[in-house]
């Protein structure tokens, strides 16, 4: 019988905890690849609906928003059920719900933006979210929340009547790019 010394054993349960956290992060960032594909192809059609029929707009983002939190309660709960780690939760829908009425809040009930200005609020009130999480989960949301914000204030003051088309292309590709970047990670 080997017994080993404190040292040894110490190192041992570091490596333990090493091996857990890279687990837990690949986990994580596996789900969230799931989430931003999801949403990116969400927000791609939306942004094309939207140019093509303006005038129902109103009722497509709807439609977006409302297949994009149940397919990402779908995801939670398969994710949940194949790895036992619980990513989406009733806490996350709840911060996901209060999000959604704090935007519409600002967006609709107290400044009343031009559908303009929505388009480019949506994504960088979304984007400001992505970044603030990537200062502790990872610096690819980071990337993503900054590049998505920094190429949608470009289309806003340059695109000029393209920018739902813009949007499409760079909300909704940058969210999928974004997703199938965090599966290599």
């Amino acid at each position: 019988m080997t017994s080993i010394n404190p040292q040894e054993a110490a190192s041992a349960l570091s490596d333990v905890d090493a091996i857990s956290r890279r687990v837990r992060q690949s986990v994580f960032y596996n789900h969230a690849s799931q989430m931003l594909v999801l949403w990116g192809a969400l927000v791609f059609a939306g942004h094309v609906a939207s140019y093509a029929f303006p005038r129902q707009a109103q009722l497509i983002w709807i439609a977006v928003y409302v297949a994009g939190i149940g397919g990402s309660l779908i995801i939670g709960a398969r994710d949940h059920k194949r790895s036992g780690v619980r990513t989406f939760d009733a806490r996350m829908l709840t911060a996901l719900l209060l999000f959604f009425a704090f935007g519409f809040l600002w967006s609709v009930g107290i400044v009343q933006l031009t559908p303009r200005q929505q388009c480019a609020f949506w994504p960088t009130y979304f984007m400001l979210a992505y970044t603030l999480v990537g200062l502790w989960l990872g610096w690819a949301f980071v990337a993503i929340g900054l590049g998505i914000t920094a190429l949608t204030m470009v289309g806003y003051f340059l695109i000029g009547s393209w920018f739902d088309l813009w949007m499409a292309v760079v909300n909704g590709g940058g969210l999928i790019l974004g997703g199938l970047w965090m599966r290599r990670n």
